[in-house]
């Protein structure tokens, strides 16, 4: 693993983090009810997107069990289509997908 995939695979762990420390305490009502952490952890998701795009193509090959793609793909779903986005998905990515996304790359790390 070269040094900046390296950096990039840091940073994601960092927006996971931080995704994590906005959704504590919250349930899918809750977390539906306020806008300032719905907007937080779209832009969290929209950053991990960003990030993954900087991976080289030889660390993605590498580890193709992660879905890189679609992970790349949900940032622009959400930083385009926000009124039309469904806070129920990004709820679930934030909760569901992003944490085993953290364990894959701490594994990696």
């Amino acid at each position: 693993m070269n040094a900046r995939d390296r950096t990039v695979l840091i940073n994601i762990c960092d927006e996971a983090k931080i995704i994590a420390e906005l959704t504590a305490g919250y349930n899918l009502a809750s977390f539906l009810r306020d806008e300032r952490t719905k907007r937080a952890v779209a832009m969290s998701l929209i950053n991990i997107g960003e990030l993954i795009k900087l991976l080289s193509f030889e660390l993605r090959s590498e580890h193709n069990h992660i879905p890189w793609k679609d992970i790349a793909g949900l940032r622009d779903v959400t930083a385009h289509g926000y009124k039309t986005l469904r806070m129920d998905d990004i709820w679930a990515t934030a909760n569901d997908e992003i944490p085993h996304l953290k364990k894959e790359i701490e594994k990696m790390l």
